[in-house]
């Protein structure tokens, strides 16, 4: 018994060295593929990923793995000036005898079968060139397996995708679909105008009860948009933050500062708000001309949303008045603020950066200067109400250009959102202050996307909230309530026959339409205000 143990154990141990091995061989063979090098002293051998023309190479792993060997690219030599010798040594007909260690040629034949398994398990990504094991198998003859790059923040690319996902995708791409959405989202948004329009007696009675109230009305219209971005489009934000702050996101009312740069940016702002809970109080700073448009800007008038017209000498009494009246809010909430002011486009960018230049401040290469007022009335209004300001970068892999009607047609974006937590304390109370600290804030945030577009990732521990089903739930309960009755509609007035009826419904559905396809157009870059362009009459000032 004593000798079956012993054998077990030595078949165990052996297993493990053997694995230990192909894990070792693996790692080596992605770092190579990936154009990378090996250090070749010995002992060593870290993978190294030096840049492509870089001929020098010191041995300076993470977490003082490295050795500090500093050697030749080309020949794997003591690093030295000039060409390498080695590379130019003469092949002779001479042949040495030579004596090859066991241990050598087994460790030789194993790594020859760990790069066949890995060559017929693997392949490499067609645009990062790392190895990709399969996800899954294949469970039936000529059906292609899907293989995805997860090289975190780098690729995420999917090289096929089994049949069926193209139907998908397909059936996402339809107008009948987008019609649906369109529809319901229409019906529902009147319909809930016209009860918030109702809720106004209660007003001057209980004006807590009028928002809560307008709180979740609220959410039924907002949360039906952050449906499509999270369950139509799959569209996943990844969080990257401090573990520490995390627990309190949600929880405390917030100052969210987030760059203009997307069309989907003010969406992913309120997925946000919807994976911590509080979509339906959330605020946000926006020019008045949102106010009239119907639905959205109606239920933000509804909801006590701050308006502003962006000529500070008018701004400055009614935004501060507005602000006021969210101190005794009862609800939860994040507000949302882009202090630049705009979108951002490289017209825009051009002119912001002449005027960065003439008032003597650094250059920002991600975003537009920063407008400080509005952000200092902002903090001095909503002191010792608001707990933190959270600094908020956003950005999409692969160089994705997000679209509105991207998201309507069902395209995933994969979406990285750095957030950091920074007390309210630390913002200076005096205006001119916390103007500077807003500038260093935005040129923090310049470097962040730098860091971004060179590495592919955010710092901090990457997170995922939770996807709460109640933004789908909503929808379902919305469509369920008004499809039934619209389609025996529809199907009474076909058996009518009418020609006036069919052309009076068509000619109802193509307005509704063009006014969604207006609505959507309000997100579009190339549609955005003349803000912050030399052809705009306003004066560009702080």
């Amino acid at each position: 018994m004593i000798g079956s143990l012993s054998t077990t154990v030595s078949l165990v141990t052996l297993y493990l060295v053997w694995y230990n091995r192909y894990q070792q061989y693996g790692a080596e063979e992605c770092v190579l593929q990936m154009g990378g090098v090996l250090c070749p002293s010995p002992g060593c051998g870290a993978g190294l990923l030096p840049e492509p023309s870089q001929r020098k190479v010191t041995c300076e792993g993470g977490s003082g793995m490295g050795c500090g060997f500093v050697f030749c690219r080309d020949c794997k030599e003591p690093y030295h000036e000039g060409e390498c010798s080695a590379l130019f040594e003469a092949s002779g007909t001479v042949t040495q005898a030579y004596r090859v260690d066991e241990k050598t040629a087994e460790r030789a034949r194993w790594e020859h079968a760990s790069k066949e398994t890995i060559k017929k398990t693997s392949k490499p990504c067609p645009r990062c060139h790392v190895p990709v094991e399969k996800h899954g198998v294949s469970l039936s003859p000529g059906r292609p397996v899907l293989w995805t790059c997860s090289t975190v923040g780098v690729c995420g690319l999917a090289e096929e995708r089994p049949p069926s996902m193209d139907l998908i995708a397909l059936l996402k791409s339809q107008f009948l679909c987008h019609l649906i959405f369109c529809y319901v989202f229409i019906a529902s948004g009147l319909i809930i105008n016209t009860i918030q329009l109702f809720t106004l007696l209660l007003w001057p009675i209980n004006k807590q009860l009028f928002r809560k109230i307008n709180c979740r009305l609220s959410y039924c219209i907002s949360s039906q948009l952050v449906m499509l971005l999270e369950w139509w489009s799959g569209t996943e934000c990844i969080i990257h933050t401090d573990p520490r702050a995390y627990p309190k996101y949600g929880k405390e009312n917030a100052i969210v500062v987030l760059n203009h740069k997307f069309e989907i940016d003010f969406l992913c702002g309120w997925s946000l708000a919807e994976r911590f809970g509080v979509l339906g109080g959330s605020k946000v700073l926006a020019k008045k001309e949102l106010a009239y448009v119907p639905i959205i800007g109606w239920m933000w008038y509804f909801t006590e949303m701050v308006f502003c017209t962006r000529k500070w000498e008018q701004d400055r009494k009614t935004v501060s008045e507005s602000l006021l009246h969210l101190r005794d809010y009862p609800e939860k909430y994040f507000f949302l603020i882009h202090c630049e002011g705009t979108r951002f486009t490289e017209k825009k960018h051009q002119i912001s950066m002449q005027v960065a230049q003439a008032k003597g401040l650094p250059s920002l290469k991600h975003h537009l200067l920063p407008r400080t007022k509005g952000f200092a009335i902002t903090v001095r209004s909503l002191r010792n109400v608001v707990s933190a300001v959270y600094d908020c970068t956003l950005n999409f892999r692969n160089n994705e250009n997000p679209t509105l009607l991207g998201v309507l047609n069902g395209k995933k974006y994969h979406a990285d959102l750095y957030v950091r937590r920074i007390p309210l304390g630390e913002v200076p109370e005096d205006e001119d202050r916390c103007a500077a600290w807003l500038h260093k804030l935005y040129q923090e945030k310049d470097a962040l996307q730098e860091e971004y577009s060179r590495t592919g990732t955010f710092p901090g521990t990457p997170m995922v909230p939770p996807r709460r089903p109640w933004t789908l739930v909503n929808w379902l309960f919305w469509a369920s309530l008004l499809l039934y009755p619209f389609f025996r509609f529809l199907v009474n007035m076909v058996r009518s026959g009418s020609s006036l009826t069919l052309a009076s419904f068509v000619l109802v559905f193509f307005v509704a339409s063009m006014g969604v396809r207006w609505m959507i157009g309000v997100t579009e870059i190339d549609k955005g205000s003349a803000y912050g362009n030399m052809d705009s009459k306003q004066k560009h000032s702080d």
